[in-house]
Parts: C-alpha cells; structure tokens; sequence
C-alpha cells in the first residue's frame, strides 16, 4: 500500500487501485472532506482556496480533480499553478483565502503525488484538523452535497506569484542585495527540473547575481536524480561548482522547501549546517531563541547559546517547529534537512529567503563556503534503522530504552517524540514508524567514527531488550 494519510495531508503513487494508491478517487474523496473542514472553521457565504503545485508529470491531471472538487463543493480557487511550497503558504495570506492546497510530494520520486493542506494562516493544519479530514474522507460521497450550479466556484488564474514570493524577500532587512552585488559570486544551482527552475533564477538575478548556471532547470517533473538534496544524488551538481569555479552551489527539493548548500570545492556544507549558517547570521543581528527538531545537529543549540539565545528542540515535523517556535518567540528555525523558517516572512520552510539570507551572510563575511563551515561545531551523524517483526511491541521497547537511560548520571531523556538521549558529547534519537514495524535510528557524535559506533551500540541494545 502506497497511499499514506496524516494530518498534513494525503500522499501516495499514482495509479493502481482505489485506497492503495493516490487515485482519481481518493484525490477527490479528500479534496471534498477539506471542503466540509472548511465549513467548520466559520459560517460563510463563500470560501477560498489558493492551489500551487510543484513540476511533477501529474501535477495537471491532480490539479484539475482538486481544483474541479473545489468548485462543486462551491469553493472559489485562486489557481498560481507552477510555484513553491513557500510561495502557495505566503500567497494563502496574500489573496486572504480561507486555506490552500499544495499538490507535492517534496523529495519523494516522480511517481509520488500529494495534497498538503495548510490553513487561513498558510501553514499546515494540527492534529485535530487533520484528523477531522482523514474521518471525513472515508465516506465523503455519502456524507457530501454539492452545491447547485449556480453556486459553483469561480477560478482565478494567477501566473508568476513567485514574483511576489522574490520581491517580499528582497524587501527584508536582513537581506543586503548591493552586499551581494558586489561580492560578485559566480553560483552553480541545481533544481531537479522542477518550480526551483522558475523561481530560483528570478531570484538570482534580483539579488544582482550574474554569473549563475541553473543544471537541471526545466521545469517538466522529469527529475534527473533521485530528488532528495543529499550527496550522493548531488554529483552533477558537484561537477559543475568545480567546472564553473563557483563560489557556492546550491540544491533544492522539487517545492524548494529545502535547501542544500555545496561548498566552492564541490564538497557539501552539510544539510545540517544551512539552518546553522542562516540563524548564525541573524542571531548577530537580533537577539533570541531558536528552535529545531529532536533529530536536528546540536550546532543549532551551540551557536544560540554563544550568541546569549535560548535553544529548544521539538518533535520531528514543520507543524511542530513552527508551534515551539511561536511558543518560544523564536527568532528563526527549521529542520536540520535544510528547512529554514524565518518568520519574518512566514512560518514555513523556505529555500527562497535561505538563499538570499545565506548570499548576504557570506557577502558581508568576504569569506569561503568551506572557511565558513570551519566555524561551526564540528558534528557528524548516522542515520540507521532497525527492522523488528510485526509482533513486537516497539513501544514497549522504546519505554524500556527511556528506563535505561534516565537512571543515567549526566545523561537527558526527551520523550515527546519517540526517545532522544542526550549524552555529554554525543546523542541518539529513537522513532518508531508509523507505517511499520522499524525503529529509525540517529545519531550524532564529534567524528563519523563515534556516530556509526554510537549506533551499533544503540542497535545491539534494542536487540538484548528483545531477547530479555
């Protein structure tokens, strides 16, 4: 089965059978259970929906289902078609819609699709609206009356609303367009044929970069790699920093949520490091707290701190960085997977104001990518898993992980997300699958060495509490 519900939305691999996989079925069977959620959020006359979707072959035919569920369910839809993720978040708020739909399966393969839903705000719906959809969804064409033709919906096409994205970008303070003008960077991107091959140039050239080269720029859904911005699918990207001299490179998902960064000798800065770099400069210019999630480098929490912040760690998932950084009055966040949320624009993962925020940070620095990098912390990570047997209770496992541990002197447990054990100088995050039976392991420690070990040890100690 490939078809996965969660509060953020509905995603799977098109084709197939109906509740399998994502269907002509299913596409409007949600799209219809949003619809009744928005009824639930206020009584209105009319509702609107922004709908953008990344580059993937599908995206047409979904957006044409959703966009036409919309309309029966008498909802009126502002199309911006082709766009980021963060560019449908901020375009929620722009035209004052009750909500939007993103059609993108981020880094998942070009067979995957979804529908994420975000709320009037332009950010992703919580637990019990999610919940409200999923329940909703499964008996929608029972429960479901579509309005009268003279009801119906009325579209609104918007082409180019990533100029808007740009130009809300350019016009922070923290952004310094002459600095980046003048450091005259010579910059190589790679966008995965997808929406980064609209809107990062646009972007480049606004913030007075000339010399740029764009691989992988049509935006026709064909990826080139596997889409996730991580080394081993980055060797093109690699190449062409080297080949060009280029100063910095750059890489982002299919919906440029996130945002890698590739040093000028073609080695990777480190997906980890780009939240890092971003809240290192802002943190020198104001004062605050970050936040990141369990699974996120312990740098975040190192420069914070130097800079007299507080830093705290949430679950796994933008929905909940974005709550413990409102709750915390953070001055940015984000994901260690190269999400940068900066909300000063908006409470989302954003790769547009990542790149600008970080040109700007190594314009004023007149340093290296890879000198920068020098700075930090040095951290390491080993991202494992381990596969248990249907019958075993992972539960029962992680709390017995969690009774270990915290009898520990100098040793922090965390569990509001599977078991995060912070050691003095190295830590273990444990999360159970929500789709089977396998305990995600990560971990991080002060070389690649302690963080693999790290993790056979924690492996080894999930195999004895089995055995016991």
């Amino acid at each position: 089965m490939t078809l996965i519900k969660s509060i953020s939305g509905i995603r799977g691999t098109i084709g197939g059978k109906a509740g399998d996989n994502l269907t002509p079925f299913d596409i409007v069977k949600f799209s219809t259970a949003y619809c009744k959620w928005l009824r639930a959020q206020s009584k209105k006359d009319r509702y609107k929906v922004v709908v953008g979707r990344d580059a993937r072959i599908s995206g047409p035919n979904v957006k044409q289902l959703v966009i036409g569920t919309l309309t029966f369910c008498g909802v009126d839809v502002v199309d911006i078609d082709l766009a980021t993720t963060p560019t449908t978040e901020i375009a929620v708020t722009e035209f004052n819609a009750d909500g939007g739909i993103i059609l993108t399966a981020s880094h998942n393969p070009t067979q995957w699709n979804a529908l994420k839903l975000l709320n009037r705000d332009g950010e992703f719906l919580n637990a019990e609206d999610g919940k409200f959809i999923i329940e909703n969804s499964i008996n929608a064409e029972q429960v479901t009356e579509f309005v009268d033709v003279r009801q119906l919906g009325k579209v609104q096409v918007v082409e180019n609303f990533e100029d808007v994205h740009i130009k809300k970008v350019l016009a922070l303070d923290l952004v310094d367009v002459e600095a980046i003008r003048n450091a005259n960077f010579t910059v190589c991107v790679d966008t995965i044929n997808s929406v980064g091959g609209i809107a990062v140039p646009k972007l480049l050239k606004a913030l007075g970069v000339n010399n740029f080269t764009i691989i992988n720029s049509t935006p026709d859904g064909n990826f080139a790699h596997n889409p996730e911005p991580l080394k081993q699918n980055l060797v093109s990207l690699s190449e062409a920093v080297r080949a060009q001299k280029a100063d910095v490179g750059f890489a982002v998902d299919p919906d440029v949520d996130r945002l890698a960064i590739m040093q000028e000798d073609g080695e990777m800065f480190g997906e980890e490091y780009t939240l890092v770099a971003v809240a290192d400069y802002i943190l020198q210019h104001h004062n605050g707290n970050t936040v990141s999630n369990l699974s996120s480098s312990r740098a975040l929490r190192d420069v914070t701190v130097k800079a007299g912040g507080k830093y705290e760690a949430a679950a796994v998932g933008e929905l909940n960085v974005v709550t413990k950084m409102k709750q915390n009055h953070a001055i940015i966040g984000g994901e260690g997977n190269g999400g940068v949320i900066y909300p000063e624009l908006h409470y989302g993962r954003d790769s547009i104001v990542g790149i600008a925020l970080f040109l700007t940070y190594l314009a004023k620095r007149k340093i290296k990518v890879s000198e920068l990098k020098a700075t930090y912390p040095q951290y390491f990570m080993s991202k494992n898993k381990i596969q248990l047997t249907p019958e075993i209770d992972v539960d029962s496992i992680l709390k017995k992980v969690n009774e270990i541990y915290s009898a520990q002197p100098g040793v922090t447990v965390a569990t509001i997300d599977g078991v995060k054990i912070d050691f003095p100088e190295n830590w273990v995050h444990l999360r159970k699958s929500n789709t089977e039976p396998i305990i995600r392991i990560y971990t991080e420690a002060k070389s690649q060495q302690l963080a693999d070990d790290l993790a056979v040890e924690m492996i080894a100690k999930i195999e004895e509490i089995i055995r016991g």
